[in-house]
């Protein structure tokens, strides 16, 4: 269990803190004594307002993950898929029915809570080719090279059926424009064919039976959640390569 640092705490996690908030550009500069006082919960408010955070000076474990990751290294990997493919439409019929089961890894699966208001889980591709793997540091890496502090997405769903945590959730994504406040945005990977050349519906049976139940406990979990959608609901693009509407996810709430 994660330590809450707030006003008052002292000692080695403290000082942790102060690093990664001198790192992140607290100004003025802290002094690193591990003493959380004023000016740490200052910086503490004003790194959480930047990273888009519910601002409350309190350092909990999404406010330490979400600094981490701001202030890691771009890394470099396998280079970023070409995405035409996601600017043409693509239709079909609904997928077939599947039942919703906990994902391989969901003994390991932490799914929290946050304060930061809920409305709406918006459903993505990672617009990978079909049949082959991509993990959450892959997508962290392309995010991080546009600028970006994290990987845009909350939760990713490897072809495997695993679900993998990406950016806190207690942080506002980044994943549709205009969207992200109030919204969760999960992507599986794939959604283009082999070929990288045509928008797919690639979700294998595993996929769709952890979507299925990751939205599921997310619509438990966040009691504002009042619909499901697909980013091609808000944008000129395929993504997530099928129509939520259409599909189980969307008949969720």
């Amino acid at each position: 269990m994660t330590t809450l640092l707030k006003r008052g705490s002292r000692g080695a996690a403290v000082r942790s803190l102060q690093k990664l908030l001198s790192e992140y550009g607290a100004s003025p500069r802290l002094l690193i004594d591990g003493d959380f006082g004023p000016a740490t919960e200052a910086a503490v408010r004003s790194a959480q307002g930047r990273l888009e955070l519910v601002v409350d000076g309190i350092a909990g474990a999404q406010t330490m993950t979400a600094l981490r990751r701001a202030t890691e290294p771009v890394f470099a990997g396998r280079a970023e898929p070409d995405k035409a493919a996601m600017q043409e439409r693509v239709s079909g019929a609904p997928a077939d029915q599947v039942s919703a089961e906990a994902p391989p890894n969901v003994s390991a699966l932490n799914l929290l809570g946050t304060a930061r208001p809920v409305s709406e889980i918006i459903v993505h591709c990672a617009a990978t080719p079909e049949g082959k793997d991509f993990t959450v540091d892959d997508i962290r890496a392309w995010h991080k090279q546009r600028g970006w502090t994290d990987i845009g997405y909350h939760y990713v769903v490897y072809r495997d059926g695993r679900v993998m945590t990406g950016r806190p959730v207690g942080q506002i994504g980044s994943h549709v424009a205009g969207r992200n406040t109030g919204t969760i945005g999960i992507a599986y990977v794939g959604g283009v064919s082999a070929d990288g050349r045509t928008a797919k519906d690639t979700r294998t049976e595993r996929q769709r039976s952890s979507l299925l139940w990751l939205v599921r406990e997310l619509v438990a979990k966040h009691a504002g959640v009042r619909k499901v959608t697909g980013h091609n609901q808000y944008a000129a693009k395929a993504c997530p390569s099928f129509d939520v509407s259409l599909d189980q996810l969307g008949a969720i709430v």
